[in-house]
C-alpha cells in the first residue's frame, strides 16, 4: 500500500476557500496570485485556469462572506429579522475582519450578495417600510453594524480578560486630573471586572430599531 498523501484536485470552490483562508491570516495584502498557488501547492499558471485576476477572486470572496450571514425572512416580525441578520453579520465580519472594507465596494456582486440584499429589503417593504424609508434603515444599520465590526477589529484589546490591563496600562501616560472625565469614564467603567466592548452592539442595535419603528409607526 502506497504512503504517498492522496492529492485532491484542484478546482474553483478549492481556490477560493484557499484565498479565504489566506486573506483571514494576513489579510487582503497577503493575497496574490502566487501566495494562493504557493498555499495549493501548485503553479501560478493553475490557479489561472480557475479564477481570471486578483479582483475576480475579491469579488468571490466577498460573495462567499454574504453567504455566510443569516438572511432576514421577508413576512416575519421586521425587527427580529433585522437583529438576527445583525448578530450574525457581526459574527461573520469577526471571523473575517478583511471583509469589512470590502462589502460595499465590489461592483460585481454574486449571488449570494444579491440574495441577501434582495432579502433585506424585501423584510423590510413587507413589514410596510416605504421605498425611501427603506433606503434610511439599509443605511442606518449598516453603517452601525460595519462601522461597530470595525471598532472591534481595530481596539487592542481581545475579550474581557485584556481590558483592566490594557486600559491600566494607558492610564499610566497621562495625569487623570488633566483628563478628569476620561479617567472617571475609565475608572468608573471600563476597568471594572466584567466590562465588555460586544455588549455595546445590542443597546445600540436596539436604539436604532425603536427609533426605525417610531419613524414608520402610523
Amino acid at each position: 500500500m502506497s504512503d504517498r498523501p492522496v492529492r485532491v484536485p484542484l478546482s474553483r470552490d478549492r481556490v477560493l476557500s484557499a484565498a479565504v483562508a489566506i486573506a483571514d491570516a494576513g489579510g487582503v495584502g497577503s493575497l496574490t496570485i502566487r501566495s494562493l498557488a504557493d498555499k495549493l501547492g501548485v503553479k501560478p499558471m493553475s490557479v489561472y485556469h480557475y479564477v481570471a485576476n486578483k479582483e475576480e477572486i475579491l469579488d468571490a470572496i466577498v460573495d462567499l462572506v454574504f453567504a455566510e450571514v443569516e438572511l432576514p425572512r421577508p413576512g416575519g416580525d421586521w425587527q427580529a429579522e433585522m437583529r438576527r441578520r445583525a448578530v450574525s453579520a457581526r459574527q461573520v465580519l469577526g471571523r473575517h475582519p478583511w471583509a469589512i472594507a470590502l462589502l460595499q465596494s465590489r461592483t460585481s456582486p454574486g449571488p449570494a450578495t444579491l440574495r441577501h440584499h434582495d432579502a433585506f429589503i424585501g423584510t423590510l417593504r413587507e413589514a410596510g417600510f416605504p421605498v425611501a424609508m427603506t433606503a434610511h434603515a439599509l443605511a442606518l444599520i449598516d453603517s452601525y453594524v460595519y462601522g461597530f465590526a470595525l471598532s472591534e477589529a481595530a481596539l487592542p484589546i481581545h475579550g474581557p480578560e485584556s481590558v483592566a490591563e490594557i486600559a491600566g496600562s494607558m492610564m499610566q501616560a497621562y495625569a487623570p486630573d488633566a483628563y478628569p472625565h476620561l479617567a472617571e469614564f475609565t475608572t468608573e467603567h471600563v476597568i471594572r471586572p466584567g466590562y465588555d466592548f460586544g455588549e455595546e452592539f445590542p443597546f445600540g442595535l436596539d436604539v436604532i430599531l425603536d427609533g426605525l419603528a417610531r419613524a414608520v409607526r402610523p
